[in-house]
């Protein structure tokens, strides 16, 4: 049996998740690409067991408060799970978290949120990018809770799973 791969996920307040899960079906209708959950990957594909990430978890979420990020850039990649994304600066509270959670990757953190997985035709890619970026350029996402999830490059994205979350603290 292999073991399970779980990621670490931040995730948008109800309003911004609402917001982005739109804009991901959108995108998705719009490309024929995979619909997902809009999430800022902390630590990804890890098979360290679920117990121990819901306690790292539930560490790492009280010691650091809710908070907003504002896009920095929406942009795109020819990477798969990074094709097109709405990028943050690493941000005190950022780093914190990534520290806590994943400090043997904080050089390489480009903290963003997918918004759309895959290829598609460049220059259709291109100009979304120029009309997603005209919306969300400056607009900040509020940052609410960290997710257990059952999800990796291996496991099909429709079947990736929250299975523990911690909140982040009140402000």
């Amino acid at each position: 049996m292999t073991a399970k791969i779980h990621s670490l996920w931040l995730l948008p307040a109800a309003d911004d998740e609402a917001m982005m899960a739109a804009l991901v079906g959108e995108l998705s209708g719009r490309f024929g690409t995979p619909i997902f959950a809009p999430h800022l990957t902390l630590r990804g594909d890890t098979p360290t067991p679920p117990a121990a990430l819901e306690r790292a978890v539930a560490e790492a979420a009280a010691t650091v408060e809710a908070f907003a990020e504002p896009v920095a850039v929406v942009e795109g990649s020819d990477a798969f799970f990074r094709s097109f994304y709405a990028r943050f600066a690493v941000s005190s509270p950022l780093a914190k978290l990534k520290r806590a959670l994943d400090p043997d990757s904080l050089d390489s953190f480009m903290p963003h949120v997918s918004l759309l997985y895959g290829p598609v035709v460049a220059a259709a890619k291109a100009e979304a990018i120029r009309e997603v970026n005209a919306r969300l350029a400056g607009r900040s996402i509020r940052f609410d809770r960290i997710g257990v999830v059952t999800s990796g490059q291996d496991v099909p994205i429709a079947e990736w799973r929250v299975v523990a979350q911690a909140s982040l603290r009140s402000a």
